[in-house]
């Protein structure tokens, strides 16, 4: 685990869902998970290795903001003037654990930050999210010539990770979101451009969808196409969104499905310690302790995730599916 008091300090100054306690809750469920759980605190990221990702101006504007006190930057996204330590060490972390990860530190990292990122474009906060964590992180590995999937089943698309590898060939970028939804992109069209053509692979669905469409996409689309893409790294952009009992969405996962979502993603893994789970979204605090405890049982083999209900999503859920592969099967093999 990667964590830091600096998290907490980022908070806002009346009622809003992204808050500290979800980090508490974090904590608790890493604590719950069936592994040798390790703590180390996040450094600040590296001023080079952010701007691959952000441009000068907007890092700038964004710690001047915070420095004259803060505020909405949107009607979702706040800063105060703690919030410039807490998103360079979220923007940081991921670095961090890829050198841990290398030197056999752990065999596997979940990072506790804030603010999240999968938002976050290159000139523009949004979400909630100030910097792309995961994005620098994945930047970071694709610099050094390494080949990075990133899964993404927050239930918001992450229209920022898609927009900054939209064109490259080196980062796969496959995302489980609802549809239509915040903040309105991710539809199975969305396949990518140029030479990052057939990279992004979007599955969106509607309202009310559960673990049984999700488990049938994972199935069909996303470990395939994962295999076929022999990613060096796999990140995660870990949002507990979409679980039933979250106060923000309409998704309707239970806790097993981030156990099955977790243990393909550790079949999946290249080797050992190739594996970073960055937290986005999730707003209700018992089920993100249940969950981020489940995703780490799944992804180290501890639990399959087939022990409750995958519940009973829409037909529209299962022909988005149908979509998704149509989309993408001038690109990959596809059953």
């Amino acid at each position: 685990m990667v964590r830091h008091d600096a998290f907490s300090m980022h908070a806002a100054v009346r009622q809003h869902p992204e808050r500290p306690e979800r980090l508490q809750a974090v904590v608790a469920g890493l604590n719950r998970a069936s592994v040798d759980l390790s703590s180390i605190e996040a450094d600040r990221v590296d001023p080079q290795a952010l701007l691959r990702v952000h441009p000068q101006a907007y890092v700038d504007s964004i710690e001047a903001y915070c420095r004259a006190g803060g505020g909405y930057l949107d009607p979702d996204t706040y800063a105060v003037k703690a919030s410039w330590d807490a998103a360079l060490r979220a923007a940081g972390a991921g670095i961090q654990a890829v050198a841990d990860l290398r030197r056999g530190d752990a065999d596997l990292a979940f990072l506790a930050i804030r603010p999240p990122g999968h938002h976050a474009v290159a000139r523009q906060a949004m979400g909630f999210c100030l910097f792309n964590n995961i994005a620098v992180t994945a930047r970071h590995l694709v610099d050094s010539g390494e080949r990075v999937a990133i899964v993404d089943f927050d239930v918001h698309h992450g229209n920022g990770t898609q927009d900054l590898f939209e064109q490259d060939p080196n980062v796969l970028y496959l995302s489980l979101h609802e549809f239509p939804f915040y903040p309105g992109s991710g539809w199975v069209d969305e396949v990518g451009s140029g030479s990052g053509a057939g990279f992004t692979v979007n599955l969106p669905f509607p309202a009310g969808s559960g673990g049984d469409v999700y488990r049938h996409a994972f199935g069909r689309i996303v470990a395939p196409i994962v295999e076929q893409f022999q990613p060096d790294w796999i990140l995660v952009s870990a949002g507990y969104d979409a679980h039933r009992d979250d106060p923000l969405a309409d998704g309707m996962l239970v806790a097993e499905d981030y156990a099955y979502m977790g243990s393909v993603v550790g079949r999946l893994a290249p080797a050992a310690g190739r594996v970073i789970y960055f937290l986005e979204g999730g707003y209700n605090l018992a089920a993100i302790e249940a969950s981020v405890a489940a995703t780490i049982d799944g992804t180290v083999g501890a639990s399959d995730g087939h022990v409750e209900s995958a519940g009973h999503s829409p037909a529209a859920a299962w022909r988005a599916v149908d979509l998704a592969a149509a989309s993408l099967a001038p690109f990959w093999e596809i059953g």
